[in-house]
């Protein structure tokens, strides 16, 4: 498919993006890692909208941007596949199951103050998406990772990130020193400057942000509070607790911090990306309305990202030295998704105890199988197969 955003599209793409997103928003648990690998999968491996390696420099894209990753490479699927109607209905169908489970949550939170209990459908999902992010990883990998520089460009990345090291700034470390250690090793002699993408992260720093001095609770400022994150959010969901718990706990009074721990359990558990616990915290501050608004707030600033950084990704890719800064960019993103993979393996398949937890194996073993013996096989079936699993063997 063209690279170009402005190529002619028609009503069935359109129809296409949003059945593929409302089925992905719909399936996509585990995290931004599984959300990718699963797109991965139907774009790339299935319909053929982007090459494998275009896919790549997008993922490299949106980690140096702030933002919840996986929504913005739906964003750019639908904007490359069918333009601006794309790039919104993209969006906004891998939002909105998210959104609406998230909101129905959030109602029945405030009924009955309590959460619903969902852990039992959830076992036998976590297993199954490790599997299904180290398959992306691998494929992704063929494409990315082409001699011995690249091989230590990633595996240097995983260790510091493994270690402690934040994901953005892993990844900055390793477009720009993998960039200079490729060109060194290549005896360029002349290295331009290098001016990675995360500049964008500057444009929206909380300096354009002037902090909301405590008042009674309006819609404006429940909008502003959730643009600023939208806007200057890098990082895990433990990092918007951090935001959340100084604006609206600390900061405004808006929420206790049980109601805010329980919106962010809510974001994890169901499909979708987790930044839908803005849903259910507008809902706790101002029902309905203040559940729209705070939505519209914090994704809002992924949309206009997407939208600039787009057209630029190709250019990049065009120029020799930026291409290797994308390169080394697309490998550290890659060494990332493995180690968010290998913890999320230990946490699952290590009980309690420090014993292994054999059902959780079983689930991660048969899952293996699957994508070994059906090349093609839809991720949904997957997600759908180690619920069933995780539920049949908790019987036991």
């Amino acid at each position: 498919m063209s690279r170009n955003a402005a190529r002619q599209y028609t009503g069935k793409d359109v129809l296409e993006i949003a059945k593929l997103f409302l089925k992905l928003g719909l399936i996509a648990f585990g995290g931004p890692a599984a959300h990718i690998a699963m797109m991965e999968d139907e774009v790339v491996t299935k319909r053929k909208w982007l090459d494998r390696q275009h896919f790549l420099d997008l993922i490299g894209a949106t980690n140096l941007i702030p933002g919840p990753n996986s929504t913005e490479m739906a964003i750019h699927t639908g904007y490359l596949k069918a333009g601006f109607p794309g790039l919104i209905i993209a969006g906004v169908c891998f939002i909105f199951p998210a959104v609406l489970i998230t909101g129905v949550f959030a109602y029945l939170y405030v009924q009955y103050g309590t959460l619903p209990e969902v852990e039992p459908f959830l076992y036998g999902i976590k297993p199954a998406v490790i599997i299904i992010i180290l398959n992306a990883v691998y494929r992704l990998g063929a494409t990315a990772i082409r001699e011995w520089k690249f091989i230590s460009i990633a595996i240097t990345i995983a260790i510091i990130n493994f270690i402690g090291l934040n994901e953005i700034y892993s990844i900055l470390i390793g477009g720009i020193f993998g960039t200079l250690f490729i060109y060194i090793s290549e005896k360029k002699n002349q290295l331009n400057s290098l001016i990675p993408l995360g500049f964008l992260s500057v444009i929206s720093s909380s300096y354009f942000f002037q902090s909301i001095e405590k008042s009674e609770v309006s819609l404006t400022k429940l909008f502003l509070i959730f643009l600023k994150i939208g806007a200057v959010l890098f990082g895990s969901g433990y990092v918007l607790v951090a935001y959340l718990n100084g604006e609206l706990v600390q900061g405004l009074n808006w929420l206790s911090k049980q109601e805010l721990l329980d919106a962010i359990a809510i974001g994890q558990f169901t499909p979708g990306p987790v930044l839908s616990t803005a849903t259910f915290i507008g809902y706790q501050i101002d029902g309905i309305q203040g559940a729209l608004i705070a939505t519209l707030g914090i994704f809002l600033p992924s949309f206009i990202f997407v939208l600039i950084i787009n057209p630029i990704v190709p250019k990049i890719r065009n120029s020799k030295l930026f291409s290797v800064f994308l390169d080394a960019v697309n490998v550290s993103a890659l060494a990332i998704m493995f180690v968010v993979a290998v913890k999320l393996g230990v946490e699952i398949l290590v009980d309690t105890t420090g014993g292994i937890n054999w059902k959780a194996i079983v689930i991660a073993v048969i899952t293996a199988a699957a994508f070994l013996k059906i090349k093609k096989i839809n991720s949904a079936y997957v997600v759908l197969g180690g619920a069933v699993l995780g539920y049949l063997l908790q019987l036991f």
